[in-house]
């Protein structure tokens, strides 16, 4: 009788003991990968969770709370036109230019809200995958082919794996569209223009605040870089002045979060995050407390949180310990990727997609990364794939679209990519060696 009911309890600790008493602590690598887990995650949490992710949080709350589910079945639903719901989720994602883990709060909001299976996977493979300046990036640092390839690649693949995963669950799609079809209209509280002013302040604060830092002093890029906290104050203040006039929150709330905030931009201006928590903190102090309309909208932002963050941090840091960081190795050897994927095999594409797709990226790090490995004699093909992979998936980007969509949904979107990576990978490698 213990056998027939014990015996699964007894094998995991079995198990556990055994990984417990032969755990190579005191090898070089084991020791080493340990240690890249933790650099990783430190890194993470300094520079994506407050100022990629919190934010993230916020829009994707507000979203659930403020977006009507008519508005975003209307454009995103299973029923939607097709050529509007694809073009609204390739380009809403284009806009954005978020990396894997800051598009994953958005991508659950718009699901949540009744986007079509199809939309709302071509909105999570676009955000990050077609970034304007990463692929920029590419083809002035890798060449103009890789560059263009990439662009066009992208673009193409968030509408097709779109499409795919519509028709392979087409049957569940097709009673999602029925059940909302029955769902009586919603109340219009405030007029559409108001509400996107809101939105479009909360996405221009996300995208300033991660205004990347170029590498050369003098164009554009770096003349919006010079000047990214200021404007990112001027649309935090206008959010501000929304909340006041259109969403019922009390001025002297804002006041009391707006003065300390620039209290620490004066007192710390080389530490602009200082005052960015700051303002989180007021932020979420005087919604958490309200009633109404801001009280949802935190406890909405608080259940992404809640659901997403653990997640992402767990894949960090299991990212961390099997491939490293950038330039440090992890338990995987970086000499096994770089020799796996020369020429132009159906093997080293494979190889640099399924290797892209688990690792994690940091938006435009891959190009670096890149940069290296063709040098150590990576083909033009395996580099085209690992970059339709890589920014597009990670580990932890994966473990949180499974809690959204489902291990079936997450495997087949997974594979997909993979699969149309390294597919494009191989002819591309035919006309560019």
């Amino acid at each position: 009788m213990f056998w027939k009911n014990e015996w699964k309890k007894l094998a995991v600790i079995v198990a556990v003991f055994l990984g417990c008493f032969y755990l190579p602590v005191g090898h070089a690598r084991f020791d080493n990968a340990v240690l890249e887990a933790f650099h990783l995650v430190k890194w993470y949490a300094r520079e994506h969770v407050l100022l990629c992710l919190i934010p993230a949080f916020f829009i994707a709350g507000a979203i659930a709370v403020f977006v009507s589910q008519a508005s975003v079945m209307k454009y995103l639903g299973a029923k939607a036109k097709k050529v509007v719901a694809y073009g609204v989720a390739a380009v809403s994602g284009t806009i954005l230019a978020v990396c894997s883990c800051t598009v994953l709060p958005l991508f659950a909001g718009i699901y949540r809200m009744g986007a079509g299976l199809g939309p709302a996977t071509a909105f999570l493979y676009s955000g990050p995958a077609i970034n304007v300046l990463a692929i920029a990036l590419t083809a002035r640092v890798l060449g103009i082919q890789l560059g263009v390839a990439r662009a066009v690649g992208a673009m193409a693949f968030s509408i097709i794996i779109g499409l795919l995963m519509h028709f392979i669950f087409r049957k569940e799609e097709q009673e999602k569209a029925a059940a909302q079809m029955a769902m009586p209209d919603e109340e219009v509280k405030r007029p559409l223009w108001q509400n996107g002013l809101y939105f479009f302040s909360m996405v221009a604060i996300l995208v300033f605040a991660n205004w990347g830092k170029p590498d050369v002093a003098a164009g554009l890029w770096a003349a919006v870089y010079s000047t990214k906290w200021i404007v990112t104050s001027v649309f935090a203040v206008a959010l501000g002045v929304m909340l006041v006039l259109w969403f019922g929150i009390k001025w002297w709330k804002v006041a009391l979060t707006a003065l300390p905030t620039a209290a620490l931009a004066v007192a710390f201006p080389e530490q602009p995050m200082v005052a960015f928590a700051a303002a989180v903190v007021g932020l979420s102090a005087f919604t958490s407390t309200d009633k109404g309309e801001a009280g949802e909208w935190f406890s909405s932002s608080w259940g992404f949180a809640k659901q997403i963050l653990p997640l992402l941090l767990i894949g960090v840091l299991v990212a961390g310990a099997l491939l490293g960081r950038v330039g440090h190795e992890g338990l995987i050897p970086s000499e096994w990727v770089g020799t796996a994927v020369g020429g132009n095999s159906l093997r080293a594409n494979f190889i640099a997609s399924f290797a892209g797709a688990f690792m994690y990226f940091a938006t435009l790090t891959e190009v670096p990364i890149l940069q290296g490995l063709i040098g150590n004699g990576m083909g033009q093909g395996p580099a085209l794939a690992l970059l339709l992979a890589g920014p597009a998936l990670s580990l932890p980007n994966m473990l949180v679209i499974r809690s959204v969509l489902g291990t079936k949904k997450t495997v087949v979107f997974v594979s997909l990519v993979i699969v149309m990576a390294t597919f494009s990978g191989m002819v591309f490698g035919v006309f560019f060696h």
